[in-house]
């Protein structure tokens, strides 16, 4: 696993832009807090990570505070709560974009700038950083499922829940690429989109029930990244490891045995520390007021061309998925 960092003369610009809040400089230590939808989710604790290597590498006061489950209630909650504080950035990754409407309108009149990730749909923000195209990553997601099916059979496509922007978005990236490469493949018309709930446990039932109730069924996009270990597990306990495949989102420690076993042909994502990361600095050159526009550079790998998605002025995009196979599982350890 490559370590996460910045190059050299990237932290350098940022600890001498950031760092101190001395009063001789004039520079302030912004309070920079990131709400992620869950705090225990080994995602988003491995967000985390990226989160405090940016606090470290800056001297700048950035954190990470999330609601206990995924919950947009809950999560709506955590950021009233930092609001009051007095925080100067607020970069969130939500649950439900329409439930964070309202409170982060009441951020944005509070003067606070909000950055989001996976929530290309929010409209009280100032930007949306995506780790890429999410069509493009959907379409991504399918070309690796269609590989593994041997680019014929029926398949289904799961969300953690039908109001993720994202997941949605990579669910339908992925069903338009199958129109258009793969001709033998067919959606499953009864059930095109189900819910995981964001919990492998759901995953796996759900994917025990749809191979029971559908036996032409074949495969499974997963865009959760409880999805891909939970539908392996369905695979392993109902014997249909080389007959029945998943490609999508999913955590190596999480998939290791899986992928290495042959249940998982692939998983596909983006390092999640990564984006904790760039979601601060953006928030932290935002701050400074640097002008953001196409080619804008965070110094980080994937995040050091950022181009406006078409017709947007708000959405940044980036290019950090990876693809990872039972050749490559062991370089990744998070």
């Amino acid at each position: 696993m490559k370590k996460l960092m910045a190059s050299f003369l990237a932290v350098c610009m940022l600890v001498s832009a950031f760092a101190g809040g001395s009063k001789e400089s004039g520079e302030k230590n912004y309070k920079i807090a990131l709400v992620p939808k869950d705090s225990t989710n080994a995602w988003f604790v491995r967000m985390e990570e990226g989160v405090k290597s940016f606090a470290a590498d800056t001297g700048l006061n950035a954190f990470q505070k999330g609601p206990a489950k995924t919950d947009a209630a809950m999560q709506v909650q955590v950021i009233q709560d930092l609001i009051a504080q007095g925080i100067d950035a607020l970069c969130v990754v939500p649950v439900d974009p329409k439930a964070l409407e309202p409170v982060l309108m009441q951020a944005k009149k509070k003067g606070i700038i909000v950055i989001c990730h996976e929530g290309s749909s929010v409209q009280n923000c100032d930007y949306d950083i995506e780790a890429f195209n999410n069509e493009a990553y959907g379409a991504f997601i399918m070309d690796n499922l269609a590989k593994a099916m041997g680019e014929t059979g029926v398949y289904t496509t799961m969300v953690a829940h039908v109001t993720n922007a994202s997941h949605n978005e990579w669910a339908d990236g992925s069903v338009v690429q199958q129109k258009k490469k793969y001709p033998k493949m067919v959606l499953l018309a009864e059930d095109p989109r189900v819910e995981s709930e964001d919990n492998s446990e759901r995953a796996y039932e759900k994917a025990k029930e749809l191979i029971k109730k559908y036996p032409k069924l074949k495969g499974i996009v997963g865009t959760s990244s409880k999805d891909a270990p939970g539908i392996a597990r369905a695979i392993e306990e109902l014997g249909l490891k080389g007959k029945f495949f998943v490609s999508g989102t999913g955590m190596p420690e999480e998939c290791r045995q899986f992928v290495k076993d042959g249940t998982l042909s692939y998983i596909t994502l983006w390092d999640p520390a990564d984006a904790g990361y760039a979601m601060c600095a953006l928030a932290a050159k935002v701050l400074q007021g640097e002008k953001v526009s196409n080619g804008f550079n965070l110094g980080l790998k994937g995040y050091d061309n950022l181009q406006f998605a078409p017709g947007s002025t708000k959405v940044l995009i980036g290019s950090g998925w990876i693809v990872i196979d039972s050749k490559s599982i062991d370089n990744y350890h998070f």
